[in-house]
């Protein structure tokens, strides 16, 4: 979802920021957002600190959840700094902040949905260009509310959440983002 937010954004930003740039943030965010959470996740199974990718129990949830929390600080700190971009900086920043209360939640034996955390701060992300940028992307916030549906759908048709559950997970992705408007809308 950081790499679909960040994508989103250089499609849409009506600011001049040079292709290579552009091409070195994705490679970057892919590696780190996508490639070493994968590697991070096949070492956690291999060293039994995970059972599934499902990640079913609080317990298993907390060190997946500190390593992200690493990941993410390394993104903001190295990839997309405050003077750069502020737009994404912002978006990883409540990215950041998610995680860090999704993680507490976990301590207190809550599973909040991290699906749901992650399509709920990329839909605010997204609603938040169209309003920064003042262009009109209702098609696409629509599709990826239909998306966030079928996704909070199938999780309870896997039995892997609650509606409490999900709720949380959506409330959890979206106040962040709402909060770090503040800082750049």
């Amino acid at each position: 979802m950081p790499l679909l937010g960040t994508a989103f954004y250089f499609s849409k930003s009506p600011r001049y920021i040079p292709l290579p740039i552009i091409k070195a943030k994705l490679f970057s965010l892919s590696l780190l957002t996508i490639l070493l959470p994968i590697l991070l996740y096949f070492l956690l199974k291999n060293l039994h600190k995970v059972n599934s990718v499902q990640l079913q129990s609080t317990r298993e949830r907390i060190l997946p959840l500190v390593l992200n929390c690493i990941i993410i600080f390394i993104v903001v700190q190295r990839v997309l700094p405050q003077n750069e971009l502020i737009e994404l900086y912002s978006f990883f920043i409540g990215i950041l902040l998610s995680t860090l209360a999704c993680l507490m939640l976990s301590i207190l034996k809550f599973k909040a949905s991290i699906h749901m955390i992650a399509s709920a701060g990329v839909l605010m992300f997204f609603i938040a260009i169209s309003i920064h940028y003042n262009i009109n992307i209702n098609g696409s916030i629509a599709l990826f509310c239909i998306l966030i549906g079928a996704i909070a759908t199938s999780r309870l048709h896997l039995k892997a959440h609650t509606n409490i559950e999900l709720i949380m997970g959506f409330l959890i992705g979206i106040v962040p983002q709402i909060i770090m408007l503040n800082y750049w809308l």
